[in-house]
């Protein structure tokens, strides 16, 4: 944890688990969703967002909407790391 996380007002257990990637959502996430820009992305290229069951549904749309939704599945306790480095 950094001085900023303090500015910004994030608890230590906040920062240690995953949360829902819908703006101003901090519940934890269940679901990841898989997907690619192809105009970018090669096509084997998977980028993640992360949702709680209150936005899966609604971020599904919204990639889907845009031809970017690849797939969901369910997020596995642990799994967080690996995608947080496959997203940077």
């Amino acid at each position: 944890m950094s001085i900023f996380d303090f500015a910004a007002g994030t608890s230590p257990a906040a920062s240690d688990s995953a949360l829902c990637s819908r703006k101003a959502c901090r519940s934890g996430a269940s679901w990841q969703l898989l997907w690619n820009n192809p105009k970018i992305h090669t096509p084997e290229r998977r980028k993640t967002w992360l949702a709680c069951e209150d936005h899966r549904g609604w971020l599904e749309d919204y990639l889907q909407t845009r031809g970017l939704w690849k797939e969901t599945l369910p997020l596995q306790p642990g799994s967080t790391d690996s995608i947080l480095e496959q997203d940077n």
